[in-house]
């Protein structure tokens, strides 16, 4: 993972997280408006318009410069090709922040979440010096829990019908990480 501040990305072996731009939101809207997607998401609306996405990225930069959270764009490296999204919260008080993220479904199984994952991890640790992590997923989506158990995160408890969505209660899972520096 290499970090730049001053072009605020992250580079990996085959992607570039970088700031979500407003020439992004088509593409954005395109991805979200998926019910696969919403379905297993806290927070997305549905249908996802253009509109929304321009809501959404409206907001990055301010959150960015003001440590609320890092909102970045997951992107080919080679392409630039946009393939979903990866944030980071920043809960200065307690030294910890809450990883959450979405690839489109056209991307699924290319380990892109995966590798979007491990950089923020390392993000949060080397650069923000968090001294915890979490992230947290709908026990229906399975494969959200498996980029966490990758990218070494721990199995931390399962919330019962901790969230009522769709007319159902879902279960939450909880995952965490300590900085193995602190």
């Amino acid at each position: 993972m290499i970090y730049s501040p001053t072009e605020k990305t992250i580079e990996t072996t085959r992607l570039i997280l970088r700031l979500f731009t407003q020439a992004d939101a088509q593409e954005v809207s395109v991805l979200c408006n998926n019910y696969a997607i919403y379905k297993s998401t806290l927070s997305l609306p549905y249908p996802y318009t253009l509109e929304c996405a321009l809501s959404w990225i409206s907001t990055h930069q301010q959150n960015f410069e003001e440590n609320r959270s890092y909102e970045f764009a997951v992107t080919d490296k080679q392409s630039g090709q946009l393939y979903g999204a990866i944030g980071l919260s920043n809960q200065s008080q307690h030294q910890r922040g809450e990883i959450a993220y979405w690839i489109g479904e056209p991307y699924w199984g290319n380990g892109y979440g995966t590798e979007a994952a491990q950089a923020m991890i390392e993000f949060a640790f080397q650069v923000k010096q968090y001294h915890r992590i979490y992230a947290r997923y709908f026990q229906s989506n399975p494969a959200s829990g498996k980029i966490m158990e990758k990218c070494g995160m721990h199995y931390e408890g399962t919330l019962k019908d901790h969230i009522y969505k769709n007319g159902t209660f879902e279960d939450i899972v909880f995952y965490g990480l300590l900085n193995p520096s602190h």
